[in-house]
């Protein structure tokens, strides 16, 4: 299955997510928290501030939240652009409160950085950057220009010269690293989630055929038994009405339509009686069934197994678990992608382990991303270039990232190189599983349906 339609989600799509109550309860903490420091500045201290400036600077913020409040319902998104705007003026306000009380000298600077975090953490890099450039310049103009700090004394509160500037390069520091390092993290766990999520569809997806073909294997189990009777009860009455043509016919016609239906079963089902409802398979039905729709696409697949192991066990019956089967699926399509002729599918067993080889005769996995294979939403500029004769291959990453979460799940160990483990090979994937996790662990599960019980009260 290709995951060219699943694609990370961007990060103005993301802003739309933030609720207006939740920047608005962050504005009435913000508020409190300026309407303290002010008063007991001012009481305690006995700093001479512009209180009727301060006080307008918290009141125009105070309306603000009176007007999102009341106007806007509580549910409602913010755009892009709505939230960028909030966050800031709450930037300005803090720039403006910050010019009242002394500038970088005053040690409530740091709070500059606040709304820069959440822009990283929320907002496009776009309006990321625009937010962090604003709040450089408006450390540097604090830093030039601001309204000194008085005491009661008369007195100005001044920090050396020298310290100053340490604090607008601590803060300027400060507001890039923090919004970077924000910024990273916060894009990682998002693109881990979507992969996530990514992954969970595919094996929702696996898991519905699977629990399909179980329905048709039954159905096909249990029809059997009314179909033979329909049969048999159509050639007596074809023998029966030999001397009347017409309704001889009609009993023909029966029984050649419980013949097709026995036969469609048979397709659908595959092994009638036998059929263990899809649950278990020997190892290399699976692995043949997780190739099976990159057969015919213009590479060879080659499946074989190639023992490496002395004194194994007979073939193991595996559980037929959806994640194996899409993960295998998944390796199988990129190494078909990348491979120039062939693609070699080698399985192996032991007393103790399972394992299938996946090679192609492709150019291999690039040096400088191999370390990384497996990462969500990773693009290699150098795919294109590789490729040659297919420069339409976009790949992200994402279904090595699902083949790899899906097969770990089930208890596997990937291992990603380039030859020259096989002749004229390129990338070569090897899945190792510890035996015992793939078998069945009781035996009464791994007999045939047999014939259907009776039901006793």
């Amino acid at each position: 299955m290709t995951q060219a339609n699943i694609l990370p989600l961007s990060g103005r799509t993301r802003a739309n997510w933030i609720r207006l109550r939740t920047m608005i309860l962050l504005r009435w903490v913000a508020i409190i928290g300026q309407l303290v420091a002010i008063t007991v500045a001012q009481a305690m201290f006995g700093l001479q501030l512009a209180l009727s400036l301060c006080y307008f600077a918290v009141g125009v913020s105070i309306i603000g939240n009176l007007i999102a409040t009341f106007i806007f319902p509580e549910n409602k998104r913010l755009s892009e652009r709505e939230n960028l705007g909030m966050i800031m003026f709450d930037l300005l306000q803090i720039a403006f409160l910050l010019y009242l009380t002394g500038g970088l000298n005053n040690p409530f600077a740091l709070l500059l950085l606040g709304p820069v975090t959440i822009s990283a953490t929320t907002l496009s890099l776009r309006s990321t950057v625009l937010l962090c450039t604003t709040a450089i310049v408006l450390v540097s103009v604090l830093a030039l220009s601001h309204v000194p700090l008085v005491n009661s004394e008369g007195e100005i509160l001044r920090i050396p010269a020298l310290f100053n500037f340490g604090q607008w390069t601590a803060l300027v520091i400060a507001i890039i690293f923090t919004s970077a390092y924000s910024r990273r993290v916060t894009t990682e766990v998002h693109s881990m989630g979507d992969a996530l999520a990514a992954t969970q569809m595919a094996l929702a997806r696996e898991q519905k055929l699977t629990d399909l073909g179980g329905v048709v294997a039954a159905a096909a189990h249990e029809l059997g038994t009314p179909l033979a009777t329909i049969k048999l009860a159509s050639a007596e009455l074809l023998n029966d009405l030999r001397d009347q043509p017409e309704l001889a016919e009609d009993a023909a016609l029966i029984r050649d339509q419980a013949d097709r239906c026995r036969d469609i079963l048979r397709d659908m089902g595959r092994a009638g009686k036998d059929d263990l409802h899809l649950r278990q398979a020997p190892f290399e039905a699976v692995v043949a069934e997780a190739a099976e729709p990159h057969i015919g696409r213009g590479i060879s697949v080659e499946r074989q197994h190639a023992p490496r192991h002395s004194g194994a066990k007979d073939q193991p019956a595996i559980l037929r678990k959806p994640e194996i089967i899409h993960g295998l699926r998944n390796l199988i399509q990129n190494g078909v992608d990348f491979a120039r002729n062939t693609v070699w599918i080698e399985t192996d067993w032991s007393d103790q382990t399972i394992s299938v080889r996946i090679i192609d005769d492709g150019p291999g996995f690039p040096a400088d991303v191999i370390g990384r294979i497996g990462d969500p939403f990773v693009r290699q500029r150098k795919v294109s270039q590789i490729m040659g004769a297919r420069p339409e291959y976009e790949g992200m990453g994402l279904g090595l990232f699902i083949a790899k979460t899906l097969l770990e799940r089930s208890g596997a160990h990937l291992r990603f190189a380039n030859g020259p483990e096989h002749p004229q090979s390129g990338a070569v994937v090897e899945v190792i599983w510890p035996r015992e996790m793939l078998e069945p662990q009781t035996k009464a599960s791994t007999g045939p349906l047999g014939a259907n019980q009776r039901i006793t009260a």
